[in-house]
């Protein structure tokens, strides 16, 4: 499960929004005035993202919470939306090549650019019918997981006190 903090800014049955803030690795790295990851979060600033989620533990209006995700989900997710598109892109391309440019007598490099192109727009169509298929399927829907903070400690947890 992966998990990152968030406040609650307003609920509904069984739902959330949370506010999460955009954060990179920079502020511990000894390279961080030069490297280009840093460059961009300077010119991006500190942005929040609203995101909706699963809540089955009734949080309110104003709570820190710990919300997750599946690895399983996340990577599913990036196959989908990142490889699916290129390796369509890249398939088209070879067949506008190999089938396409010598079956119509066509320039092999603008078939190849052509068929690309349709190739992207193919995969996207899929990313498109993917998502809308996933939509409403709570495995690759952020959850909260429980509340974070002082408020979240368990009763059974012993203060420990300085002599």
């Amino acid at each position: 499960m992966i998990e990152e903090t968030a406040i609650v800014t307003r609920t509904a049955e069984g739902i959330a929004w949370v506010q999460t803030r955009r954060k990179a690795a920079c502020g511990d790295c000894s390279l961080n005035k030069g490297c280009g990851v840093s460059v961009l979060e300077k010119m991006l600033g500190d942005r929040n993202t609203t995101l909706k989620v699963i809540d089955p533990i009734a949080s309110r209006s104003g709570d820190e919470v710990a919300i997750g995700i599946r690895e399983s989900a996340l990577v599913e997710g990036s196959v989908a939306v990142y490889i699916v598109p290129l390796v369509a892109m890249i398939l088209f391309a070879i067949l506008g090549s190999a089938v396409v440019a010598p079956w119509y007598g066509l320039p092999a490099e603008g078939s190849s650019i052509l068929m690309a192109l349709l190739g992207l727009a193919v995969g996207f169509g899929w990313v498109s019918a993917f998502s809308r298929r996933i939509k409403q399927d709570t495995r690759y829907q952020p959850i909260i997981l429980r509340k974070t903070g002082y408020d979240s400690v368990p009763d059974r947890a012993i203060p420990i006190t300085r002599i």
